[in-house]
């Protein structure tokens, strides 16, 4: 089993490799890379920007525990939600040794990050080792089934009429949920009010509780199915959820957007090579598993997987397009 902590704790992983400075041509000191023969011989820390509970937990520890199964180490999970899921990025960034041993999954906040801060705490350009892209979100914007509201053009037509009246949950501030969002309220002239929550299953908590009006998160079928406590307006993908043929997708409803956010795992800046390999190949192996295309068919999550130099590629390409859009969109969160 994939073993669990709580919310921001801080975990021992034992003595780890020593760290050494090796001098580069010209002066210039790096760190030492660790070395691949007997890569894991101690458990791997995987750093979860969420908290416990939610889609992107119970999918991270399925994918985490199909791949300890390959690397004969336990993979332990660290849960450290807030900041919009950007904590594991933190860690990463803030000293960790690029051994393998400290991964964390990286969602696309990750990248959007130093547009949104005026003082950010990374550069996803050169702070990380891209290892593997494995999954994505499709979100879909939520009511609860007892809302006034049918369809999404009736939400959308309230909001407008009642400006600054409908407050929206979200898994955080700079979030693909609240990006998304902000986005359709540009293109419908809507005022609508975000609230940023410590993750999905903390936003679809007040929205049931009647704390908040409407949230943008995964379409859980469980939930937002026939009976279910909640109400899908309308679906985020290209597609319609195959589960929930009578959704809409956003441009269904004439609203030309797609938002389909992927993620992945990385380590921190000069990771070795072999060490990457070990990693991907084992994450890779874990996509296999039928009962995490299960999972990720209830939240309707697309397998998204890339290799790491086309992970690396792709992440350098989403940094020039979070650029244009949060710029365009005037979003800053400090």
């Amino acid at each position: 089993m994939v073993a669990m902590r709580g919310v921001g704790r801080r975990m021992a992983l034992g003595s780890g490799v020593a760290a050494t400075l090796a001098t580069a041509g010209g002066g210039r000191v790096r760190p030492a890379r660790a070395q691949t023969a007997g890569f894991p011989d101690r458990p791997i820390r995987l750093v979860i920007p969420y908290p416990p509970g939610g889609p992107t937990d119970l999918v991270m520890r399925a994918i985490a525990e199909g791949a300890q199964k390959r690397l004969g180490q336990t993979i332990v999970i660290d849960n450290r939600s807030g900041a919009g899921g950007i904590m594991g990025a933190q860690v990463l960034a803030n000293g960790t040794r690029p051994d393998g041993y400290t991964i964390a999954q990286m969602p696309v906040p990750v990248l959007r990050h130093r547009f949104l801060s005026a003082r950010p705490l990374f550069d996803p350009r050169t702070d990380f080792t891209w290892i593997i892209q494995l999954v994505g979100y499709r979100f879909g914007t939520l009511v609860r089934a007892d809302a006034p509201w049918k369809t999404f053009k009736e939400f959308l037509d309230y909001a407008k009429a009642n400006p600054g009246k409908i407050e929206y949950g979200t898994a955080g501030a700079g979030s693909s949920m609240h990006v998304t969002m902000t986005q359709i309220a540009e293109l419908k002239g809507i005022d609508w009010l975000h609230v940023p929550f410590r993750g999905a299953a903390a936003a679809l908590s007040a929205l049931l509780g009647g704390q908040v009006a409407a949230a943008a998160s995964s379409l859980d079928v469980g939930t937002v199915g026939p009976g279910g406590p909640l109400r899908a307006l309308v679906s985020w993908g290209a597609e319609r959820h195959r589960r929930l043929p009578d959704v809409p997708t956003l441009r269904e409803e004439g609203i030309d957007i797609v938002s389909e956010s992927p993620f992945g795992i990385a380590g921190p800046s000069g990771m070795d090579p072999g060490v990457v390999k070990i990693l991907h190949d084992a994450f890779h192996a874990a996509l296999d598993d039928p009962a995490l295309h299960a999972l990720l068919d209830r939240y309707d999550m697309p397998l998204l997987y890339l290799n790491s130099a086309d992970y690396t590629a792709a992440v350098l390409q989403q940094i020039a397009t979070e650029e244009q859009l949060i710029g365009r969109l005037g979003l800053r969160l400090d």
